[in-house]
């Protein structure tokens, strides 16, 4: 029934019955994964497993979107099924970033309970290599993450699960389960061994030029752990001067020589380890104005400096709609949408200023139309309009935005 069906395709009115993914598509790529399932060697296969696993995680995040309660169970069984299957299988039994996706996916629909056995399980099987292994670091930063979010303030976080997770990361024996209590010396000894872990890694980032993706990866998920540690147990200004001294060393200006070979090397070769440190320390910030009282400056400029430099960051660019939603003066927001625009090709800036102004639309159309009944038919809002128009005329005459059929079915639906 043609090429629509594959995967899943978005209307414009994104309403609840609408989103979901087309059986003939869903079948498609089903059969894609079992042809290739037999192809592949060990570590590859245990990769392709990741892939499938991440893709039933989309599946479920899309269900709690629309609220599809039938629909969530439905698929919550289906994906659990496929993901015990995946960790039966031998080569993928001390997977740790398998085990990682089944314990959020478990998560996700509501089984807490059921997920912290699966991270507690995989954590003590994961052996004592601590801080070394970027997996184990991965793991241990979701599962801390996940608990934060639990937290209704920050009173008593010291003692948290979250404290438990990030102090046994650093000590290099068998991981035991959260029975209560986080003694406070460990907490020492763990702030400590953080502090060390990340110098060491630093130091040695810049004089070795090896196996720099994993290098990246690796330092993300350590700054993230203790940036996180450091939050629940000393406060939000210790967690915000680690990130300063990580973006402050990962944008040292230019490439130095190494002495001994006369080599180019430095940080500059991890854009991507910049990308998701400053993706870390804004959610932090979200999720700690969330919890408690806190000026939205400091968010509001990380998110513009972040985006000056990644203008094509969804995420960034989501956190900062959304603080936007909350100031009454439109005129800064839209200055800075402007200079975005005009200085990157990338078609994000367009798409979201757009959305930034229905947004605003679709709100003074409600206060307008609140209890006025048929009258507000000849009151019409024509300068958001003619905003909008002028922004879409604008995107689609640029390079990227002329080719874009989201970008051409977004103004057509805006138009009708």
């Amino acid at each position: 029934s043609g090429f629509n069906s594959i995967g899943h395709m978005d209307t414009m009115l994104g309403g609840r019955h609408h989103i979901g993914h087309y059986k003939e598509g869903e079948e498609f790529i089903q059969n894609v994964f079992h042809v290739l399932f037999p192809l592949f060697p060990g570590k590859e296969k245990s990769d392709l497993s990741s892939c499938w696993l991440q893709y039933e995680i989309t599946k479920i995040v899309q269900c709690l979107q629309t609220k599809n309660k039938k629909k969530l169970k439905a698929q919550g069984r289906k994906s659990k099924k496929l993901a015990k299957n995946l960790l039966k299988a031998p080569e993928n039994r001390n997977h740790l970033s398998l085990w990682k996706l089944y314990a959020y996916l478990e998560w996700l629909l509501g089984n807490t309970d059921d997920a912290r056995k699966v991270f507690d399980t995989a954590l003590s099987t994961a052996g004592t290599v601590g801080l070394k292994s970027p997996q184990l670091c991965s793991l241990s930063l979701l599962y801390a993450q996940l608990e934060v979010e639990l937290l209704e303030s920050l009173e008593g976080a010291v003692t948290s699960r979250a404290v438990h997770i990030l102090t046994k990361l650093t000590e290099s024996g068998t991981y035991v389960p959260y029975s209560g209590q986080v003694l406070s010396v460990n907490v020492l000894k763990a702030r400590k061994t953080y502090e060390h872990a990340l110098q060491d890694y630093l130091s040695k980032m810049l004089v070795s030029d090896q196996d720099q993706v994993s290098d990246a990866d690796q330092l993300v998920n350590l700054v993230g752990c203790y940036a996180l540690f450091q939050y629940l147990t000393v406060g939000i200004d210790a967690a915000v001067l680690i990130y300063a001294q990580i973006l402050e060393k990962l944008e040292a200006p230019g490439p130095q020589k190494c002495e001994n070979t006369g080599e180019d090397f430095g940080i500059q070769n991890f854009p991507t380890a910049l990308e998701a440190v400053t993706l870390l320390h804004a959610n932090l910030l979200r999720f700690h104005m969330k919890i408690s009282v806190y000026p939205l400056n400091p968010l509001r400029e990380a998110l513009t400096e972040a985006l000056k430099r990644y203008p094509s960051n969804q995420s960034l660019w989501r956190s900062y709609i959304h603080i936007q939603r909350k100031s009454h003066s439109a005129s800064k927001a839209r200055r800075f949408f402007d200079g975005v625009t005009r200085s990157t090709k990338s078609l994000e800036p367009w798409l979201f200023a757009i959305q930034a102004e229905q947004m605003r639309k679709k709100l003074t159309d409600s206060v307008q139309r609140a209890g006025v009944g048929a009258i507000h038919s000849t009151i019409p809002e024509t300068g958001l309009t003619n905003r909008i128009v002028a922004l879409f005329e604008h995107a689609v005459q640029s390079e990227n935005g002329t080719h874009c059929p989201l970008l051409w079915r977004m103004y057509l639906n805006f138009l009708v």
